[in-house]
């Protein structure tokens, strides 16, 4: 299929730069001997940002972009949910936490319901929040709810760090932090998941650094590409990545220099490294995946809810009520993209923004809030 410029200079507001891009991408797309190509982004804002931009609606038929589990809140399992709840509902606890856990729906609450219903659940925008609210209830436990990938898991080490330093014993993180490249390996490797190259997160990127990726990119012969949030950025790396499928380049190439370095953040991997360790995490969709996890180590396990409450974490309400996979929620199969959103039953008609049912539609990350906002091929080119 070749390139019309003219076909597509309005939708492209007659961008040069998409414009070559995007006769690139059809050359390559008619070089590659595949009937598909699927693309996978692994980062909500990428996500979002192709559904917002109407990048699909420009790329070939046979070029597929397929969304991966990109988002935190999304990946994290109900036995986490359940648990943050079942915390929020004990009277001797303060919940901090960031907007987009509250709506997640548990087994038989959500932290929003439980807040409605007089428990003292706080959105915070920043993780030493709670050290404040610590020092200001004394005679509470504090719990920050620590759930986000590499880039948001300085800032819990620097609470930890705070908390140890100021001598405040009543605050708390509940560990559900993961790790990205691992996951990719294991997302490359499931048997129900056909994917020809990875668009890569650019924030996590910032942290851990492009060469990160290589050692996954090696051991599953699938390429993987690091790049920005605009839309120029986005076609860059689709570019990019056809450009490696083409020449069986199973490495990673960083188009995302102006932000990302080769080796990462050195200085917030020290202090992610100082107060964490690996573990294995759960994830939604996926199972456990060994070393994608982030506890606290021993030093600081004193700091850990997980440990310290887990009896109240475990607490009978936890077995009450009906999980999101129960009440037919596909949310873990949409994370794989082994499905599309308006493939899961509830979508649209019973799952949808006003009624989430999981935390694919919840979260401001999640591909169904994506697909229901902007439809399938996303909104016109917005420059």
């Amino acid at each position: 299929m070749s390139f019309n410029l003219e076909q597509y200079s309005k939708k492209i507001n007659n961008s040069a730069a998409a414009g070559k891009l995007l006769e690139s991408i059809f050359k390559y797309s008619d070089m590659i001997d595949k009937p598909g190509v699927n693309l996978m982004e692994v980062c909500g804002t990428h996500t979002h940002e192709i559904f917002k931009s109407g990048v699909k609606a420009l790329l070939p038929k046979k070029i597929k972009l397929r969304s991966g589990p990109g988002c935190p809140v999304c990946v994290t399992p109900d036995s986490y949910i359940d648990g943050a709840i079942n915390l929020a509902k004990d009277k001797n606890f303060i919940i901090t936490t960031f907007g987009d856990m509250l709506k997640v729906p548990g087994a038989s609450s959500s932290l929003k319901a439980e807040q409605s219903a007089g428990a003292d659940v706080r959105v915070v925008y920043s993780p030493e929040e709670s050290l404040e609210i610590a020092a200001a209830n004394p005679d509470k436990n504090v719990v920050f709810l620590s759930v986000g990938f590499e880039t948001t898991v300085p800032a819990s080490a620097f609470l930890i760090k705070s908390a140890e330093a100021r001598n405040l014993n009543n605050v708390y993180i509940y560990e559900a932090n993961k790790t990205v490249p691992e996951a990719i390996l294991a997302i490359a490797k499931h048997p129900a998941v056909k994917i020809d190259g990875f668009i890569l997160p650019g924030h996590v990127s910032v942290i851990i650094g492009a060469d990160a990726y290589r050692a996954a990119a090696a051991e599953s012969g699938i390429p993987g590409v690091v790049c920005g949030f605009e839309y120029i950025d986005i076609l860059l790396g689709i570019n990019s990545l056809l450009e490696m499928i083409y020449n069986k380049d199973r490495g990673i190439r960083n188009e995302y220099p102006r932000v990302v370095g080769a080796a990462g953040n050195l200085t917030a991997q020290r202090v992610i490294s100082e107060i964490f360790e690996p573990c294995d995490a759960e994830w939604r969709g996926i199972g456990v995946i060994a070393a994608t996890g982030l506890k606290l180590r021993e030093k600081y396990r004193r700091f850990s809810a997980g440990e310290k409450f887990a009896s109240v974490i475990t607490g009978p309400e936890k077995t009450k009520g009906r999980s999101c996979a129960e009440n037919g929620c596909r949310c873990g199969e949409i994370l794989l993209s082994i499905i599309e959103p308006p493939e899961c039953p509830l979508f649209a008609a019973v799952c949808n923004p006003v009624n989430p049912i999981g935390p694919c539609m919840v979260s401001s990350e999640g591909v169904c809030a994506a697909y229901y906002k902007y439809g399938a091929a996303g909104a016109e080119i917005e420059l």
